[in-house]
């Protein structure tokens, strides 16, 4: 008697999967709801400073205070502690099933691992991408109603105000997927973490723009490309710092873009290629 295989996976299935796989962690929805809350707290608060301090603020900061507006709906030091809640959360996808030893059965279960990576990349992406509009939207939301108690708080139609709440969101996906880079080529929980780290928050801090070459790497990195699309004044106000090498908004995006798809495709190919 012939025995028939067993048909190969769906996609559909595969996403399907991964999506268990994901929101059946308990640490999941502490890592996120705690994350989102610490960052529209942040948000807020750097809102209330400027609330409260207003009233002493000289004529040019009040004449170009919807530049100061726009910089609380997502401070940098929200956007640094977001790179690293969801590059975190990216990376244990990948490094979490190769340190419990999850990750033979899940390949002895389905032997194309492209395909089953490819269908954790689509998930982990669709939702670091939802909770990253989530807490943009939320924290912009919040700190223009404190704002507005001073009658200083922008509307999300104001010129730009879009492009500070969309970069902000896609900076956790784009983060999330570096994680999960880092987590396929190098495997260990905590060397992970410390590279990712040195990639996506120490680079921007230490490379300078000095020299043509070191502006290139500096604007190539995603934080600092998310720097760039969030200053709606930039070289327009004096609370610029303008680059002696600046970047564009339309480079802000391409690096956004190609550090997303790069790091996608390494985690497909690097799980394929390297042996569990």
């Amino acid at each position: 008697m012939t025995t028939l295989a067993p048909p190969a996976a769906r996609f559909t299935d595969l996403l399907a999967a991964e999506w268990i796989k994901l929101r059946s962690l308990r640490s999941t929805y502490w890592s996120l709801g705690a994350s989102a809350l610490a960052l529209v707290a942040f948000n807020t608060n750097a809102a209330r400073a400027d609330y409260v301090n207003y009233p002493h603020y000289g004529g040019p900061i009040h004449r170009d205070f919807v530049y100061w507006a726009l910089r609380d709906a997502f401070t940098q030091g929200a956007a640094l502690m977001l790179v690293l809640a969801c590059a975190g959360i990216g990376a244990i996808t990948i490094v979490g099933e190769y340190a419990t030893g999850l990750i033979r059965t899940t390949f002895t279960a389905v032997p194309d691992r492209r395909a089953l990576v490819a269908a954790k990349v689509v998930v982990v992406t669709a939702v670091m991408t939802l909770y990253g509009t989530l807490v943009a939207g939320v924290s912009f939301a919040a700190t223009q109603a404190v704002l507005d108690g001073r009658g200083a708080g922008v509307s999300i139609g104001f010129p730009g105000a879009w492009r500070v709440v969309v970069a902000s969101a896609l900076l956790a996906p784009v983060s999330a997927l570096v994680g999960m880079g880092m987590g396929a080529l190098i495997r260990h929980s905590a060397t992970t973490m410390v590279l990712t780290t040195l990639v996506l928050l120490l680079l921007p801090s230490f490379v300078t723009d000095t020299y043509h070459w070191t502006a290139c790497v500096r604007n190539a990195l995603p934080f600092n490309a998310w720097v760039r699309l969030v200053d709606i004044g930039y070289g327009t106000h004096p609370f610029t710092l303008v680059s002696k090498y600046p970047t564009t908004v339309t480079g802000g995006w391409v690096v956004f873009g190609v550090w997303a798809v790069v790091s996608a495709v390494v985690a497909v190919v690097a799980v394929d290629r390297r042996d569990v």
